[in-house]
């Protein structure tokens, strides 16, 4: 028995806020939207794809409280003008201590969950 590979990430999100969810990670973040199963529409959320079979669900969680710590880190191209992009949405973008071969920041979605950004150094 082994693992295969990570088939996706599920972050929460307070109910009736799939629009930001939609101009946050579709918007600004570039992922691509994809239709839920029909038996799970019902719940809310949404899901998103990304280059290199990249998946973010996001659930409805009652209840809910913002990962802060926990979080996906994406890997991405032109960190500069994703930061830029960010910043005139007006999304706060932090930096932490560097990683070796990496340029990094983090931001929030517009839920408070913790998203690291990864762009590789030549």
């Amino acid at each position: 028995m082994r693992i295969l590979r990570l088939d996706h990430i599920q972050l929460a999100m307070p109910p009736g806020r799939e629009a930001e969810a939609r101009r946050f990670y579709a918007g600004l973040l570039g992922l691509r939207e994809v239709a839920k199963p029909a038996a799970l529409a019902g719940r809310g959320g949404a899901w998103f794809e990304g280059e290199a079979g990249l998946r973010l669900h996001l659930g409805v969680e009652r209840g809910f409280r913002p990962a802060r710590k926990a979080h996906p880190a994406f890997l991405v191209e032109d960190l500069a003008g994703l930061l830029a992009a960010l910043a005139a949405a007006g999304c706060e973008v932090l930096e932490d201590a560097p990683l070796e071969g990496f340029e990094r920041r983090f931001t929030s979605d517009p839920f408070g969950n913790r998203i690291e950004l990864l762009e590789p150094r030549p």
